[in-house]
């Protein structure tokens, strides 16, 4: 039997891929190791694994086993687990025995972060909005200057891709940019920003013609009350090897709906019953990726927002694409109590 500490980094092959995410997202190490009834090795399953099969076209309710790396990594003791493992970078290394049943799971020193990796790409900031979804405290503070824990929410997102040596900041601003400015001018040194004032409200997207002639290459655009905790350098790798000209990063999410659902035919006739059932879509994120030419397909001075702007871009006949992410490594503080699961999320409880 396997150790019950470990049982979380454990899936039954009789999960579905929905299943084994939220398993994923449960034990937080981005793997769940996949076994059959014995504890037989089946195969490993990774966030990239499951946004691999959902881009070919699988489903989240397909059987688990259509997804997995069926061709794991795996040692037959721990001294060899140790030696695979710090060799590359893997998240576990399960070790099993002769009959191949896992028998532990080696997982490093714990410390499951990723390499260091500069990508050194531009970075857009949507950030005029008022924020009303966060009255009363929009009255006082621009929406991105709304502490989360120790920081205000910008800086969260900033901090996040400075670890991506993403280092220049472009920061669209309207409703009280002044206090905006203000606060960056006393970190001065801290950040290379460059300021483009709105002077009427443009919407989600419009505000990116600020910046036609002044970016070049492949960039990063968020609007501020969102955080991303995937893997960056994933993202820009998706977005160059499909040539895309915008990537769209949505998050899954899971909704359980409380009450039975009774689909009905002709004449009354009951269809289908399900009870409680869940319902997976996904969502935009507000993050993108974005070639330069975009900007430049854009018309001045008007209101737009971006999904329209994406819609152009498709009708063009340009390849625009989604990457999707796990519903846990989205954070967004758009109303009050997501700005406290953030929080939570951040700092814990």
């Amino acid at each position: 039997m396997i150790d019950n500490d470990l049982q979380k980094f454990i899936g039954q092959d009789s999960l579905t891929v929905l299943e084994a995410i939220q398993r994923i997202d449960e034990n937080a190490s981005g793997i769940l190791i996949i076994v059959d009834e014995k504890d037989t090795l089946l195969g490993c399953l990774t966030d990239g694994d499951v946004r691999r099969y959902l881009l070919a076209g699988g489903k989240l309710e397909d059987g688990v086993t259509a997804a997995i790396n069926a061709h794991p990594k795996y040692a037959h003791s721990v001294e060899e687990a140790i030696g695979l493992f710090h060799k590359r970078h893997y998240i576990a290394i399960p070790v099993v025995d002769d009959g191949m049943r896992v028998q532990s799971i080696y997982l490093g020193n714990g410390e499951l972060e990723l390499p260091q990796i500069s990508l050194n790409v531009p970075v857009v900031i949507n950030a005029g909005g008022k924020g009303t979804r966060l009255d009363p405290y929009t009255k006082v503070l621009p929406k991105p200057l709304i502490p989360v824990g120790e920081l205000p929410i910008i800086e969260h997102i900033m901090q996040r891709f400075q670890g991506y040596d993403c280092n220049q900041f472009h920061i669209i601003v309207n409703y009280k940019k002044q206090i905006m400015k203000g606060y960056f001018a006393e970190n001065e040194g801290k950040y290379d920003i460059s300021w483009y004032d709105e002077e009427k409200p443009l919407g989600t997207g419009g505000g990116l013609t600020l910046l036609k002639g002044k970016l070049h290459e492949t960039f990063f655009f968020t609007n501020c009350d969102n955080l991303l905790l995937s893997n960056y350098d994933s993202i820009i790798r998706f977005h160059r090897e499909h040539q895309n000209v915008i990537t769209m990063i949505c998050a899954y999410k899971n909704i359980q709906i409380p009450y039975g659902v009774v689909e009905m035919g002709i004449d009354g006739v009951i269809e289908e019953m399900k009870e409680k059932p869940q319902l997976s879509f996904l969502t935009n994120t507000g993050i993108y990726v974005v070639e330069p030419e975009v900007i430049d397909d854009m018309e001045e001075g008007v209101a737009i927002g971006f999904p329209d702007v994406v819609e152009q871009q498709k009708a063009k006949g340009r390849n625009v694409a989604i990457y999707p992410v796990s519903e846990n490594d989205w954070l967004d503080m758009g109303q009050l109590p997501e700005l406290e699961a953030m929080r939570k999320k951040l700092y814990g409880e």
